[in-house]
């Protein structure tokens, strides 16, 4: 796995789809081959009344890593990531007398997945509870780890597949681990923040 950044789309006039056929096309005809579809979800758990001080838990899946289940504890104050593997989903329906599940607000992003040289793309459709959001883009660039060596060049090939909608700087998340390896657990954190986003905003006609 190399750097992965993740961006929205703006979706302007056009529906869902339409959005993702003209994405589509301009990686296409940049020579980037279809390898298949991905899936990315999340489901957030909330503590109940009588557990103390609120905690939610987000509990997130990556079709890249499908043996493993991710996590991300979220106390108020600060956030625990953890990487398991898929029995983990089982003990959180063990833990609902402390954790529940919130009702609608099940995120997912799914959708054709490319490949071009040393980059893979991903068009994902982003649905909360089933209503379309929007759309997010992730681009991974293989070859290294660390991002302040290569985001330059991750930017410039974002801006010639998605135009001006991306930023010059990188998202806020990874400008704090520009100098630091990459794991696969910093795509659920970009996951997680757009997600969040995406629940807070309204729906969008498919």
């Amino acid at each position: 796995m190399g750097v992965t950044i993740l961006q929205q789309f703006p979706i302007e006039n056009r529906t869902g789809p339409a959005t993702i056929e003209l994405l589509t096309k301009r990686i296409s005809a940049l020579g980037a081959v279809q390898q298949g579809h991905f899936l990315v979800d999340c489901e957030t758990y909330s503590s109940v009344a009588n557990l103390g001080p609120p905690r939610t838990v987000h509990v997130l899946h990556n079709s890249e890593q499908p043996a493993s289940c991710f996590s991300i504890l979220d106390t108020g104050t600060k956030t625990i990531p953890l990487a398991a593997d898929g029995l983990f989903d089982l003990l959180m329906l063990k833990m609902n007398y402390f954790y529940q599940a919130k009702k609608q607000t099940k995120a997912e992003s799914k959708g054709p997945r490319f490949e071009i040289g040393d980059f893979c793309v991903k068009l994902g459709t982003v649905t909360v509870s089933q209503n379309f959001k929007g759309i997010l883009v992730e681009v991974e660039y293989r070859p290294c780890v660390v991002p302040g060596m290569c985001w330059e060049l991750i930017r410039e090939f974002m801006q010639g597949v998605l135009g001006s909608s991306v930023q010059s700087n990188p998202p806020p998340y990874l400008a704090t681990r520009m100098q630091e390896n990459y794991t696969p657990i910093d795509t659920i954190h970009q996951y997680l923040e757009h997600f969040t986003m995406f629940r807070k905003s309204p729906g969008m006609r498919t």
